[in-house]
């Protein structure tokens, strides 16, 4: 496992950094996106972090159905037309 993952905050703040600078073309990403920002850990590893920062509300879920995406709170087209707050 990479420092990285090792230390929370650190890799809160990778994945936060990565998606504030995406956020201007996509707000919503695919599980397999954050393996940029881990390159050398395993998916289950990454999953872990992943899962915290849902549960700390850093990101939340976002479904299609069929597809389950991750976008930080607040941001992202559908609160806008699903009126969620």
């Amino acid at each position: 496992m990479s420092d990285l993952l090792n230390d929370h905050e650190a890799a809160t703040k990778a994945v936060v950094d990565f998606l504030t600078k995406k956020s201007k073309t996509k707000t919503k990403f695919y599980f397999k996106d954050f393996y940029k920002i881990f390159p050398d850990d395993k998916p289950r590893m990454i999953k872990k972090v992943i899962n915290k920062m849902v549960i700390d509300e850093v990101l939340e879920y976002w479904s299609s159905g069929s597809t389950t995406m991750y976008g930080l709170v607040g941001l992202g087209i559908q609160h806008e037309s699903e009126g969620e707050e």
